[in-house]
């Protein structure tokens, strides 16, 4: 019960941040409130399960992942504040960041979701957490695609060549 209030208050929450975007099913933030919403049900769903067998595999490769999930998110924003030279929001940014995390991946705070995404599905991996980790992965991909024409728009030929040299989510894989 605690869990669905929490479910409900949160998306309120999301919800407000998100309007101006979900006004705009082809904007990058669009996609995005799928994804923030099915990660925020994947923790609250597994959040009693989060402790169980602490030494098993899946719970540390689950750690590992939240772990660089933070990490990732953390070094990201940093960059996109201070190289990234934000007006305002810091989506907002007059410089295209290639330094740090953005050498290797264009999307490292989509990168860091998909790992908060996957982390939070394998403290106990079910249909329902099966069905929400798929919605968040295919949410967070057409984020980046969403992102990518916009940025596309805003810096030009220099993000094409961006695009050219880095990977979308994980370095030299994909």
């Amino acid at each position: 019960m605690v869990q669905i209030a929490i479910f409900i208050i949160a998306t309120a929450g999301i919800a407000a941040y998100s309007l101006p975007s979900l006004r705009d099913p082809r904007s990058h933030g669009f996609f995005r409130f799928f994804a923030f919403e099915s990660i925020l049900a994947l923790i609250l769903l597994n959040v009693a399960h989060w402790f169980d067998d602490p030494f098993s595999a899946r719970q540390i490769v689950s750690w590992l992942m939240l772990i660089a999930s933070g990490f990732l998110a953390l070094h990201g924003f940093y960059l996109l504040r201070v190289i990234g030279k934000p007006r305002g929001n810091i989506e907002n940014t007059t410089t295209l960041v290639r330094r740090g995390a953005y050498r290797y991946v264009r999307h490292p705070l989509y990168s860091s979701l998909l790992w908060l995404a996957w982390g939070a599905f394998l403290k106990d991996v079910s249909p329902i957490s099966i069905a929400l980790v798929a919605v968040a992965t295919l949410a967070l991909f057409a984020t980046a695609k969403a992102e990518e024409a916009e940025n596309f728009a805003k810096f030009g030929a220099t993000y094409a060549e961006y695009m050219k040299s880095t990977r979308r989510f994980v370095p030299l894989l994909f």
